[in-house]
């Protein structure tokens, strides 16, 4: 029988420790790493023995069905390729090397970390697991709050060890918390402003702390997703604005310490390096100074401020998306091909960052993230209201349909997003019954996205597109002309008008 689930939520309280516990916790993650590299190296040890045994090659013939699954389950069971079994060789390990440092239920968990790493690998569902170097390897966690690392009340308490928790007593997401049952605990080691600070993470049984200010509201709501951008449109709502728009990565700063950590690279290692500058091949050996690695941890403080201020802001964004509707609907984005064709701003919005952060908050708060083919409903190229499809270049902006409807393309597909299945097929039908009371709450949001830019803030990107027209036609304000006039839109090839691009029926699926 499969084990009950329950759900969980995390939450992160910072430790009070000395330099001599810091010493003891720092050896005992190294003590971690190691037992895990050498789990994940027995891990795909075994998986190579299991891809070469016969009773694999012949489960891969079979038709999918319990048979197979049966037979795939006998396959790793004789090669030992199990958590169960990855887990005694952990525990066997543990017991002649590290028992000083670890205990039985943290090897267990790096263990079962391996297996998950590489059967994850061997399924094709994730790359190739790579193996942990020194201070890369930061979280150790145990199996139950009641041996190995655990959670006292106010303290944690591992192998002799006892760790204060700074725990603030006003707040009510620690409250919350603390009045849960503890499944287990994971204890987590960062790096900020060049010194590591501890913390231990309470998985808690139940579901997380809402915030009276946070409500989530029922229904559903499209979402259009770019490489910097984001629409949403909900039964009661609609925006549109940039992805982290508060982070402004110092790219002077960055780019300095860049430049001043290769001249020091160079300058204590100039064997690695041919006449023409470039590295040499093969094995090398690198020497750090304490200069470079002082201008190491200066550029790693950049990145990791920008890094937690963007999550930031994307836990905000996600609790504005989730006050529109529980549950969201979006075309699946091809994240790697955005970063092979806008690589600066997906390193710096991050939008698959955002995505995985809305999947999670929803489903705390009981409703998910359906993500649909984008090339089922062609949301950006039908017109729900004639039905009418037409492809449009990425520099169109705005959708402009004969019939006279009119609407800022990212918002516009957002709206269509409502009302796809799960299948990814259109109802266009169910589109043209919400469009009266969606189309002011689509206007309201485009004009709010093309307003001029208060002082001291970066200026609008031309993908928003020009300022939308009133409904009797005229500009919407003043200076449209111009805004139309700096857009980037470029016109049609060769001598195509918009009239005499191809044209499709829009097929409306059954209910």
């Amino acid at each position: 029988m499969s084990k009950s689930t329950t759900p969980s939520f995390v939450c992160e309280i910072p430790l009070r420790t000395t330099p001599a516990q810091e010493r003891v916790l720092n050896v005992r993650l190294e003590a971690g790493r190691q037992v895990y590299n050498a789990c994940l190296a027995e891990a795909r040890k075994r998986a190579g023995l299991l891809r070469e045994s016969r009773a694999y090659r012949k489960a891969l013939r079979l038709p999918k069905g319990k048979e197979r699954t049966k037979a795939f389950k006998a396959a790793r069971k004789a090669v030992g390729f199990t958590k169960s079994a990855l887990e005694r060789y952990a525990v066997r390990l543990r017991r002649r090397a590290f028992h000083q440092h670890l205990d039985a239920h943290a090897a267990q968990k790096l263990a079962a970390r391996a297996y998950d790493a590489v059967d994850g690998w061997l399924l094709g569902k994730r790359g190739r697991p790579r193996f942990k170097g020194k201070n890369q390897f930061d979280t150790l966690e145990g199996k139950t709050n009641k041996a190995g690392l655990r959670f006292r009340q106010d303290r944690l308490e591992w192998r002799g060890l006892v760790l204060k928790a700074l725990i603030d007593s006003e707040d009510p997401v620690v409250a919350h918390a603390l009045a849960s049952r503890v499944k287990f605990v994971r204890l987590v080691r960062r790096k900020i402003r060049g010194k590591h600070r501890f913390s231990v993470q309470l998985v808690c049984e139940g579901r997380p702390y809402q915030k009276p200010e946070r409500k989530v509201s029922e229904g559903v709501v499209g979402l259009d997703i770019g490489p910097s951008t984001v629409a949403a449109v909900g039964e009661s709502g609609a925006f549109l604005e940039l992805l982290a728009e508060g982070v402004v990565r110092k790219h002077k700063a960055i780019r300095r310490l860049q430049r001043k950590l290769d001249r020091q690279r160079r300058a204590n290692n100039p064997e690695n390096y041919l006449p023409d500058g470039r590295i040499r091949p093969g094995p090398k050996a690198w020497r750090q100074s304490n200069r470079q690695k002082r201008t190491e941890a200066a550029l790693a403080e950049l990145m990791r401020r920008e890094a937690a201020h963007r999550k930031t802001l994307h836990g905000a964004l996600a609790n504005r998306v989730l006050a529109l509707g529980r549950f969201v609907k979006l075309e699946r984005v091809p994240y790697r091909a955005y970063q092979r064709r806008f690589g600066r701003s997906v390193s710096l919005r991050a939008p698959g960052l955002f995505v995985s952060t809305l999947r999670r908050k929803a489903a705390s708060a009981g409703g998910g993230v359906h993500e649909f083919p984008p090339h089922r409903g062609r949301l950006s190229q039908t017109c729900h209201a004639c039905g009418r499809v037409r492809k449009k270049p990425l520099s169109l902006r705005v959708h402009r349909c004969s019939c006279g409807l009119e609407m800022q393309r990212d918002l516009y597909s957002a709206f269509l997003a409502r009302f796809v299945d799960e299948e990814g097929a259109l109802h266009a039908d169910q589109a043209r019954e919400a469009w009266s009371g969606a189309e002011p709450l689509l206007r309201a949001a485009w004009s709010e996205a093309t307003a001029k830019p208060a002082s001291g803030r970066a200026a609008r990107p031309s993908s928003f597109g020009p300022k939308p027209r009133s409904q009797s036609g005229s500009p919407a304000k003043e200076g449209i002309a111009e805004t139309e006039a700096r857009d980037a839109v470029a016109p049609l090839r060769g001598s195509e008008s918009p009239g005499e691009v191809e044209v499709v029926p829009l097929r409306t699926p059954r209910l």
